[in-house]
């Protein structure tokens, strides 16, 4: 397949591209510049166009030719300033390339959502991906997937964009002797690997069971905030260190002040999600897909050691 992707300049977004050429699909690149880098650059095999999911305008046309959509396109913080909204991207963006697609009668499209999305998430980050989805299901394509993947670890590669362990490692493991953690450090998380996640996007193109659905693509682990952090002390080299818990109502209303400043390595939206929780049912994401599983272990993280 020829295979239109957005996106493919980030960290999901390099891994899923090389598992395309890998499997033998050739790929079209949503970019916004010429110059950006992207993880495979043999032109035989991948295209660029240059284009911006919110400005439909510059989308005309560019999908012509191609078999199937993967849209990757999302933020982690919003910076209203500049017009980078969860509004704007997660929502906004996505019709955009939901709409192009119809036009140029794609009948495969692969999306990109977040585990929680739903109306009445806790963060905007939640409800727009929501919207998104919704908008995809009356879109009506004949073979629509849609994944909800947890935190996504692995090695950010050249580009420098950081996974959650990654930017855990640098903010908070390695400079603080005493952790601080949010309640009793125990919120259940299921990190997933992200050469699972890009595995499973690949698949979904051609995997038939998978039409229609809408996967939970979290790891098959449940592990506690504390426990994520050790495993991230023993990446680095590290013994655990101490946790300091933080009470959740008497923490909020600071992240929710200083957060909106940008004074803190956490946003509001950030922070409800943690706490929240980040779990799932992971049985049907292994049932249906071929997928080697990497649990989130010392050794699966020992790229932070190159990278913090």
């Amino acid at each position: 397949m020829h295979v239109y992707l957005t996106g493919g300049t980030g960290f999901i977004g390099s891994y899923v591209l090389r598992e395309l050429i890998a499997r033998g699909h050739t790929a079209r690149c949503l970019v916004r510049s010429a110059e950006a880098r992207l993880a495979v650059e043999d032109r035989a095999k991948v295209e660029r166009v240059k284009g911006d999911v919110t400005r439909p305008k510059t989308l005309a046309g560019t999908m012509r030719g191609c078999d199937a959509v993967i849209h990757l396109v999302g933020i982690i913080e919003e910076k209203p300033a500049k017009g980078v909204t969860f509004e704007r991207i997660h929502y906004e963006g996505a019709a955009h390339v939901i709409d192009e697609a119809k036009t140029s009668g794609i009948e495969r499209f692969v999306h990109m959502s977040a585990n929680g999305a739903r109306a009445d998430g806790v963060s905007a980050y939640q409800t727009t991906k929501w919207k998104a989805e919704r908008y995809l299901e009356k879109a009506a394509f004949p073979h629509a997937v849609v994944f909800r993947p947890s935190v996504v670890f692995g090695d950010p590669g050249p580009d420098g964009t950081e996974d959650f362990a990654t930017r855990l490692a640098r903010t908070l493991v390695k400079p603080f002797p005493i952790l601080p953690v949010f309640g009793d450090g125990k919120i259940p998380m299921q990190p997933i690997s992200v050469e699972e996640v890009a595995s499973a996007f690949v698949q979904a193109l051609t995997h038939e069971a998978a039409r229609g659905r809408t996967y939970a693509a979290v790891g098959k682990e449940v592990l506690t905030y504390a426990e994520i952090l050790d495993v991230i002390a023993r990446a680095l080299g590290l013994s655990p260190k101490p946790k300091l818990p933080q009470p959740i109502r008497l923490v909020r209303p600071v992240i929710h002040t200083l957060g909106k400043l940008g004074l803190l390595p956490i946003t509001p939206d950030q922070f409800e999600m943690l706490v929240e929780g980040n779990t799932g049912d992971p049985a049907a994401f292994y049932r249906d897909f071929d997928l080697t599983h990497r649990p989130f272990t010392p050794e699966n993280l020992a790229y932070l050691r190159h990278r913090v």
